[in-house]
């Protein structure tokens, strides 16, 4: 068999484990004929899971692990007290060069503190950032951090915007992304002191930066990529899924109320439809730890198996496109040009 790409899954992670993981790579490995998957967990369990698959040609394997990170550890616990868990041997295995990226549903702190101890940050970059989807109106928009990092200096917004955008450059292809740095108002006097110091390091960095933008345009706007730091970034994300949750509740008590608004909402079902498609949040399933030497997607933690399976596709963009690579090189660049200026 030719050298194919290979994805380990955390397959005991998140809120289903192994029901939605093993569905979801088989799903995705029937769609990619040029991919292996190795499900990582307790080996009885998967078997089970697996079933009888023939028609796979030896394309799904399983590595035993026999912990299991659980939703609400600590991620000094995860790191400390779990070194056989199905999280950290996915994590091991493309150390390893044994997997080309993993995935993980499993808990996000322990995620992000594990793949950093164990594949280290890429040579330039301080902390890695969590780099996700949302949907706008000129297709959808790149927002970091989501999380992983509370407190970020200046420099620290100046990596997330290097490497978000050489992320969506490649995945996206698209020449020159758009970057703006999250605020609370597009003037220059507006923000706090270590926005207006990131403002003009990522002026600085020979990216296309466009300023500042404000919350509403992540949604609106045409900015590819949008800085902000970890606590404010995933504000901004639950707020977003909070409203879309509310939206979708309060359509339906609309069209339930009488005989004639049920009436409305059968004529108005295929729109509906496409609605509900375009903004259909397992579509935007997977967020990317960028800055690490290897390639770790975070799905959430109640995906099903559509989402997984986004998430798994992205990890296998992400291989395709050698996005920590190209990142290294880039902050490189960066870093030797501002050595002879």
């Amino acid at each position: 068999m030719k050298d194919l790409p290979i994805i380990a899954l955390d397959a005991m992670g998140g809120d289903h484990g192994p029901k939605v993981v093993v569905p979801a790579a088989l799903d995705v490995l029937e769609r990619y004929p040029d991919l292996r998957l190795v499900l990582v967990g307790d080996e009885a369990t998967l078997r089970s899971a697996v079933g009888h698959s023939p028609h796979l040609d030896g394309r799904l394997s399983i590595r035993h692990a026999s912990q299991v990170v659980e939703m609400h550890e600590t991620p000094s616990k995860a790191l400390r007290g779990k070194k056989d868990s199905s999280m950290r041997v996915a994590i091991n295995l493309v150390k390893e060069c044994a997997a080309d990226a993993c995935v993980s549903a499993g808990n996000t702190g322990a995620l992000m503190a594990i793949a950093k101890f164990v594949l280290k940050t890429i040579p330039g970059i301080d902390r890695p950032a969590i780099i996700a989807i949302v949907p706008s109106l000129h297709g959808h928009t790149h927002v970091l951090d989501l999380g992983a990092n509370v407190d970020c200096t200046a420099e620290h917004l100046r990596q997330f915007a290097i490497m978000g955008y050489e992320l969506v450059k490649a995945v996206e292809n698209i020449p020159d992304p758009k970057v703006g740095l999250l605020n609370i108002g597009e003037e220059e006097i507006k923000g706090n002191e270590q926005v207006k110091q990131a403002v003009k390091l990522i002026a600085d960095s020979h990216i296309n930066f466009i300023g500042y933008v404000e919350g509403n345009d992540i949604y609106t706007s045409d900015v590819d990529v949008v800085v902000t730091d970890g606590f404010i970034g995933n504000v901004a994300l639950k707020s977003s899924e909070g409203l879309a949750k509310m939206i979708s509740v309060e359509l339906k008590k609309a069209f339930s109320e009488n005989l004639l608004t049920k009436l409305a909402g059968v004529i108005a079902l295929p729109v509906l439809r496409a609605f509900r498609k375009r903004f259909d949040h397992r579509q935007y399933n997977g967020a990317s730890l960028v800055g690490l030497r290897g390639i770790v997607v975070k799905s959430h933690g109640n995906a099903d198996r559509v989402a997984f399976a986004k998430a798994i596709e992205i990890a296998m963009l992400e291989i395709q496109q050698a996005i920590p690579r190209r990142i290294g090189e880039r902050v490189a660049e960066i870093f030797a040009e501002e050595k002879i200026a």
